[in-house]
């Protein structure tokens, strides 16, 4: 393709359809009115299902409820569990009760948990009893040891002074807690008109979101989202998929993370189509059989997702053929793996995103009706009212098809990470340019090629992960002295954690016994799968690792090749 040497790496996505003025909780009580009796949500794993009318009641009990117990406009509560009803039903009722809500990772354990809690000090946690072998409670009693003791109600905790109400979603509350019940129950103490008098002073420019995302530095960061920034990206995001209100949309991928939460409800939701969880966590055979039950038409998923689906020993016992579109995102797609779930699952309009936490996430998409190359050699065109430049290192806009930093700016740039100004003005600079650390292209066309990462994230399975991180949390370990953490490739997952350490002298220590340190510590994504034992590690003429050198290395010590798993 030949290249405009004039044009620049500048590209404003415009469209006929303006922003939404509008809170999530607006997004609910629209679709409500207009669709009362149409399926908004159902749970295959727990039989679960609420019309939107019927999800509307259910958030307003809770709502009153939250409110009632002494929950304040702009107080913080968390959500820790797997997709499941009571996740919408918080998050919405959070909306409804000006509330800021703040997504935990399923896969977070003490260590991780506490350290969220108190970056945004939470007043409330609504948590699920267990998930994939992890008692969450046992993990709450690991930072809050007067939980065993406590009594029936609220919390006084010294680690978590800010911390007042536990919501277990279980029929009977533990030591400490309370029950989602119980929440609902306290609805009747609220005067009638309090929530109608909250909703009046909400503002869609008010902050309702905290996402945690790893940089390749320090600990994680708290994004911060307003309600307009999620509510247009969530509409637009369904705008792309062409969602009407005859759409039921799957969604196996996890709604603590932007792609289940806008990508999946929310874009669902502004189109009055329906939002449908085949398990808690993702299971190939539970969505095969609630694409088939439920006849879905949309389907979303990390390529590694469509890859255990595809080649599930009972994949072809199932009908598809209701599915036309969906979303393919969080790693790069095979075109094998693509032309498979367009000819073997139906999908003929799927599509592929780009974008970031901070950026609420969308920037890219490609349509339904882009050629198939088009879709996987790039992560489309700018979406709707986002506008995007590719910058070299001296900060000057670069020719069209010449690679450099992808910045984004408008309506979907974060408010900032919350209370942390400094890493915020790194991240966002005073022209509000986004900086995503993403090498890209833009072609003559405006597609995006994404060509390349500025900084030393590691993205494995769509779950994007700090070094850094890792290696302040293995410092704790008395035999390490020194540690590098680096990606390497991964057939299954893109990329793996591999773990480089210097032993204290006189110290010995196992790859095994590492991994174990870490196991029930961190989150199981973050565990290294490689481990190594080294005597230095290269260093500039500064006395920086050079974590390039440390990667080239590790693949030829393990005998990895990016081509291998290309």
């Amino acid at each position: 393709m030949s290249i405009d040497p004039v044009a620049t790496s500048f590209v404003s996505g415009v469209s006929t359809e303006p922003l939404l003025h509008q809170t999530v909780d607006g997004v609910l009580g629209a679709a409500a009115v207009r669709y009362p009796a149409a399926l908004a949500l159902a749970t295959s794993e727990r039989a679960v299902r609420y019309t939107f009318a019927e999800l509307d009641a259910a958030v307003e009990s809770f709502a009153r409820g939250l409110v009632a117990l002494g929950l304040k406009c702009g107080e913080r509560i968390g959500i820790w569990s797997p997709n499941r009803s009571e996740w919408v039903i918080t998050m919405f009722a959070a909306a409804r009760a000006g509330l800021i809500l703040v997504n935990i990772n399923p896969a977070y354990r003490s260590y991780e948990l506490g350290f969220a809690l108190k970056l945004v000090g939470c007043r409330a946690l609504v948590f699920a009893p267990s998930f994939k072998g992890a008692d969450y409670l046992e993990l709450l009693r690991d930072i809050i040891p007067e939980l065993a003791a406590a009594e029936r109600g609220p919390l006084n905790a010294r680690g978590f002074p800010e911390l007042r109400l536990l919501i277990e979603l279980n029929e009977v509350a533990s030591p400490g807690c309370i029950t989602f019940g119980d929440v609902c129950a306290a609805a009747a103490e609220l005067p009638a008109d309090a929530l109608a008098m909250i909703g009046a002073r909400l503002d869609p420019d008010q902050a309702f979101n905290i996402q945690f995302t790893s940089g390749t530095t320090g600990t994680p960061k708290g994004a911060t989202l307003s309600h307009f920034n999620i509510v247009n990206n969530g509409y637009f995001v369904g705008e792309c998929l062409r969602l009407t209100s005859a759409d039921s949309l799957c969604i196996p991928v996890p709604m603590y993370h932007c792609f289940g939460m806008v990508l999946g409800v929310l874009a669902a939701m502004t189109h009055g189509a329906a939002s449908i969880f085949p398990s808690e966590g993702f299971d190939a055979l539970a969505v095969l059989e609630t694409v088939a039950s439920e006849r879905c038409t949309v389907l979303h998923g990390v390529p590694t997702m469509f890859i255990a689906m595809l080649e599930h020993p009972r994949f072809a016992e199932f009908d598809l053929s209701s599915l036309r579109s969906g979303i393919m995102a969080g790693a790069p797609c095979p075109i094998s793996v693509m032309r498979r779930v367009i000819g073997e699952m139906h999908m003929a309009g799927v599509t592929i995103c780009y974008g970031m936490t901070e950026t609420s996430p969308v920037s890219f998409q490609s349509l339904t009706d882009d050629p198939l190359e088009r879709r996987v050699g790039t992560v489309g065109r700018i979406h709707p009212h986002v506008q995007v430049k590719i910058i070299d290192g001296e900060g000057r806009v670069t020719p069209r098809g010449v690679a450099g930093e992808l910045l984004t700016r408008g309506y979907s740039v974060m408010q900032g990470y919350w209370n942390e100004p400094e890493r915020s003005r790194e991240a966002i600079d005073a022209a509000g340019w986004m900086h995503t650390g993403d090498l890209a292209v833009l072609d003559a066309e405006g597609y995006c090629n994404i060509v390349g990462r500025v900084k030393d994230l590691i993205i494995r399975g769509g779950e994007n992960i700090s070094p850094r991180e890792i290696e302040e949390f293995l410092y704790q370990h008395p035999a390490v002295l020194d540690v590098a953490v680096v990606g390497v490739p991964d057939a299954k997952y893109g990329e793996a954690v591999c773990a480089c350490i210097r032993l204290r002298a006189g110290a010995s220590a196992t790859a095994e016994e590492i991994q174990g340190f870490c196991r029930g510590r961190i989150a199981h994504y973050k565990v290294p799968r490689h481990v190594r034992f080294v005597e230095s590690f290269p260093l500039t003429v500064t006395g920086k690792v050079q974590k390039f050198r440390i990667r080239e290395q590790m693949r030829v010590d393990l005998n990895l090749t990016e081509e291998q798993y290309a």
